[in-house]
């Protein structure tokens, strides 16, 4: 079983990829989907004159720019992956973290983020019984917590967290670059591979958009993934590779 976190950068990229799952999934591979929203989510906030910080690679998340990350996430962009995905031959059911309690989440860093979730537990058995249906399930990673609040779930996180709860053989970050970069900007300083004790060994020194990805590379792994793999979304060759074992940044136990 394999889950992947389909990035909002990656989603104006050529669907080759869904049609390759759908052959894949005919053969017998099971498939979870979750996916991110950042540009949508971005291009929504500015059409309604919502200012919106990021700190440490996460969006800072007044209650009214929850609104707008509610309303694209499960809304506008879960409905498009589904589509898209169905429009391939995939039996693809679209849910949110909340529900049957899929991502159970507090506060992040004690709500200095704003309406930001951090997972603390993961109930998959939702994803189980579509599996077993027959399903796709794609996830949009907005999340209530213990007294309802709708919370905005880093999708990378939730992606890692899912992946490790499910025991993946495998789990694809499909992004906008491709893999991890020891020296960003540096081009040449891209890691193929590296341990998860390596790699935590020098999570500190990632910030921006990448922190959480490589937060969400250990963490999957810490709780069951066997591989974790970042890849360009945007390539339409960098599925078929990663599928077959190369290309991006492949992190492993």
């Amino acid at each position: 079983m394999i889950v992947i976190k389909f990035g909002g950068h990656a989603m104006g990229s050529d669907p080759a990829w869904m049609v390759e799952i759908a052959e894949l999934f005919r053969q017998g591979k099971k498939f979870v989907i979750v996916h991110g929203g950042g540009p949508q989510i971005d291009l929504q906030l500015k059409t309604e004159g919502i200012v919106s910080e990021f700190k440490g690679g996460f969006r800072i998340t007044t209650p009214e720019v929850m609104k707008v990350v509610e309303s694209v996430l499960t809304g506008t962009v879960l409905r498009s992956v589904v589509r898209s995905l169905i429009a391939v031959g995939l039996p693809a059911v679209g849910i949110t973290g909340s529900d049957a309690k899929l991502l159970e989440v507090t506060l992040k860093d004690d709500g200095a983020l704003g309406l930001v979730g951090k997972v603390v537990r993961v109930n998959p058995e939702i994803l189980h019984n579509l599996l077993k249906g027959g399903f796709i399930p794609v996830v949009a990673p907005v999340s209530n917590d213990a007294t309802g609040k709708a919370l905005n779930v880093n999708a990378d996180l939730a992606a890692g967290a899912i992946a490790g709860a499910l025991g993946a053989e495998e789990m694809l970050f499909m992004t906008d670059v491709p893999g991890i970069y020891r020296n960003w900007p540096d081009r040449d300083s891209l890691i193929n591979e590296i341990s998860a004790r390596e790699l935590a060994a020098i999570k500190g020194e990632f910030d921006g958009g990448m922190a959480p990805k490589v937060k969400a590379c250990l963490d999957a792994i810490s709780k069951g993934a066997k591989v974790v793999r970042i890849i360009d979304g945007r390539d339409p060759k960098a599925l078929d590779e990663a599928l077959s074992g190369t290309g991006g940044t492949k992190v492993f136990a």
